[in-house]
């Protein structure tokens, strides 16, 4: 049987631990960062790159684009891009985004993203507003 006092002690200590793991982790931000990376990183060398990016993107299109049409419009792309950056990727002005448009803004996120221009994203570069702009259009 155990007692009370062990047993406050016991969750006081599992409260803690839980309240910690933020901090262990590096804080939830960068645990999501991770996680994006681990979910797209096919070569697992704990960053993206270009093709892993358009591979993420272009499969992402494919979900979201529901009547086949072969386009996005703003209902279909949802919160992912503003209105602004919408009207930036559709150089045709008619409403909606092709494939390749959406891969263009992909590419263009990833390269002002890419601060050391090494060709690849880190889960800090993945932090910048480039960055979080690009992980939405990839989830």
């Amino acid at each position: 049987m155990i007692s009370r006092r062990s047993f406050i002690g016991q969750l006081y200590l599992c409260s803690l631990s839980v309240a910690m793991l933020p901090i262990a982790l590096g804080s939830t931000k960068s645990f999501a960062k991770s996680s994006a990376i681990a979910a797209f990183d096919k070569d697992n060398d704990g960053t993206l790159d270009l093709a892993e990016v358009k591979d993420a993107a272009s499969a992402l299109f494919d979900k979201l684009e529901k009547d086949k049409d072969g386009t996005l419009d703003a209902k279909e792309v949802g919160r992912r891009i503003g209105k602004k950056e919408f009207k930036e990727a559709d150089p045709d002005n008619d409403g909606t985004l092709t494939k390749d448009e959406y891969l263009a803004l992909a590419v263009k996120l990833f390269n002002a993203a890419d601060a050391d221009k090494d060709g690849t994203l880190d889960a800090k570069e993945l932090g910048s507003k480039a960055g979080r702009a690009l992980l939405r259009l990839l989830r």
